[in-house]
């Protein structure tokens, strides 16, 4: 089964090693056959939350809330690739997030974290857990922590430590029955 899993980046910063990881995890993922659109708060360009795309009158949005809806309401679960940043969720990942509800709802996400230090982004993982339910995408059980991000993946997402392909085979095997398990209940209705 064909997914669509958009690769939500969380880091701004002109040095940010972050890319790394959306370009593997996006590579992995067409490989399985799906859809893995980035979505780079770099090149969005959001400002600091003001309104929600909700609260914007029908046709009124920032063109770029407009293309991220139509893409979220697509999806099938969501991909955060997230920084740590004092041992919180990045600002620029938060604000991403924060424009949209409805349209992350019954849909699973994942957390890829990471860092340049060992604990691989680990810390931020846990917030971002509690932010996702609450935005209506619970997600997995699993996370795919990623220490001395700038030693694991070249620029271009290739992995240069052996252990990452096959924990990232296992996470992405999670995410995906999540999301098909979901799309299921999803086509039979919903609680609301």
């Amino acid at each position: 089964m064909s997914l669509t899993v958009p690769v939500i980046l969380g880091s701004v910063r002109s040095d940010r090693i972050g890319i790394r990881a959306a370009r593997f995890l996006i590579a992995r993922l067409e490989a399985r056959g799906h859809v893995a659109p980035l979505v780079d708060p770099a090149e969005l360009g959001l400002p600091l939350l003001d309104r929600m795309y909700k609260e914007y009158p029908a046709g009124t949005a920032p063109e770029a809330l407009e293309r991220l809806a139509t893409l979220y309401r697509g999806a099938d679960a969501f991909l955060m690739v997230s920084a740590e940043y004092n041992h919180g969720i990045p600002p620029a990942l938060s604000n991403t997030l924060d424009h949209f509800l409805e349209e992350y709802y019954w849909r699973p996400s994942a957390i890829c974290c990471y860092s340049a230090g060992q604990f691989g982004g680990v810390r931020a993982a846990m917030p971002l857990r509690a932010m996702l339910s609450e935005l209506g995408m619970p997600s997995i059980p699993s996370l795919l922590p990623i220490p001395r991000l700038q030693k694991a993946l070249a620029e271009d997402g290739t992995p240069t430590d052996a252990w990452i392909e096959k924990a990232a085979a296992k996470f992405l095997d999670e995410l995906a029955w999540y999301a098909e398990a979901l799309g299921e209940r999803r086509k039979a209705g919903t609680p609301y």
